[in-house]
């Protein structure tokens, strides 16, 4: 019973509590807000607009990466030279050897005692300013066949295929070596589907048979001859001697920076003289030089570094030995192909004659 009177004395206590604080409350439960907030409220929100987006090329959408990437075109001309013959490269310039120098590096390298590859190949790398004449225009990809003085075993598989008329021509080509020589009945054994040009690599053509070639252009594509790719012409031997025996290169462009492109082919290999493999160089650089553009003051052929696998080792040549530096403007083109020839043939007997008195 006592009990019961303490429990009913404490709710009344919480009631009396509960209407007192009802008491104390004077406004509104749910109150409104004052006139003009909900307007100032609209007017402080900023209205988020959605900005269409164009469509972006795939080379320029990873614009800022790009920004962080190295630039390719290696430059240390503002790295001071080293004064000892023992130092750290990045600190320094990169020395430049003779082409005899560098070679001669290599198989020391690659000799029993190490490597124990005395017939590796000698790779050489020709990194290239790819800007062409006009601004923001680039050099295109390009192929070629560079013909060399001493062949070497480059081990690839070259069939050659050749269209031509009379029984001079035909001779001519299979003397000098073609894999399947011949004029109109080939070209109806394309066309019936009897003979594949993809078992062929080349295909030459002599300009007596071209009225009829055009009828292949469209299964041909690119490998279609003509005279700038140096399968079209009238002096078949030297044109397979070239596709036979040739050195095979090809200039890529990088793809996030289109100004920078390399070559990377063979020359041939160490087992071979200094001067054979010297020569070939040679009529590498400037079969690549051919391809330069009209640019003045500019370098086309930026860096040519030689290396042999499996070795890491690059070693940086002197290429304008070979090839002039810079581009200049002549008068004519026959005049200034002239003048270019007899510039690198005095070039390259003047520093011959230097480095053998050295």
């Amino acid at each position: 019973m006592i009990s019961f009177i303490s429990s009913m004395r404490t709710v009344l206590a919480r009631q009396q509590s509960v209407d007192t604080l009802r008491k104390l409350h004077t406004s509104a439960i749910s109150e409104a807000a004052r006139k003009g907030t909900r307007e100032k409220a609209r007017k402080k929100k900023v209205k988020v607009e959605v900005k269409k987006v164009g469509f972006i090329p795939h080379n320029q959408r990873d614009k800022k990466i790009n920004l962080q990437r190295e630039n390719l075109h290696f430059d240390d001309s503002w790295k001071q030279l080293p004064q000892d013959n023992v130092y750290v490269l990045k600190y320094y310039r990169w020395p430049v050897y003779t082409v005899a120098d560098a070679i001669e590096c290599h198989r020391e390298t690659h000799h029993p005692s190490m490597y124990n590859v005395p017939n590796a190949p000698l790779i050489v790398d020709i990194e290239l300013d790819m800007r062409a004449e006009k601004k923001n225009r680039f050099v295109d990809n390009f192929q070629r066949m560079a013909m060399i003085p001493h062949k070497f075993e480059h081990g690839e598989e070259r069939k050659i295929l050749v269209f031509t008329k009379g029984n001079d021509e035909i001779s001519e080509a299979r003397e000098a070596g073609a894999t399947l020589v011949g004029g109109i009945e080939l070209i109806k054994d394309i066309t019936n589907g009897e003979l594949l040009l993809t078992d062929y690599q080349f295909v030459l053509a002599h300009p007596n048979i071209l009225p009829e070639l055009v009828a292949l252009r469209g299964l041909m594509k690119r490998k279609f001859p003509n005279p700038r790719s140096e399968t079209l012409g009238t002096n078949l031997a030297e044109m397979i001697e070239r596709f036979s025996n040739g050195i095979s290169y090809a200039a890529t462009k990088d793809e996030h920076q289109q100004d920078f492109g390399l070559i990377s082919t063979s020359v041939g290999t160490l087992d071979m003289d200094t001067q054979k493999l010297e020569e070939n160089l040679r009529s590498l650089l400037l079969d690549v030089d051919l391809i330069r553009p009209k640019r003045e003051g500019e370098r086309f052929i930026k860096r040519v570094l030689l290396k042999s696998p499996p070795s890491s080792e690059r070693l940086k040549i002197d290429a304008y030995q070979y090839v002039p530096e810079f581009y200049v403007k002549t008068a004519n083109k026959a005049s200034a192909k002239s003048n270019e020839v007899e510039e690198r043939e005095e070039e390259s007997s003047e520093k011959q004659e230097a480095v053998a008195a050295q």
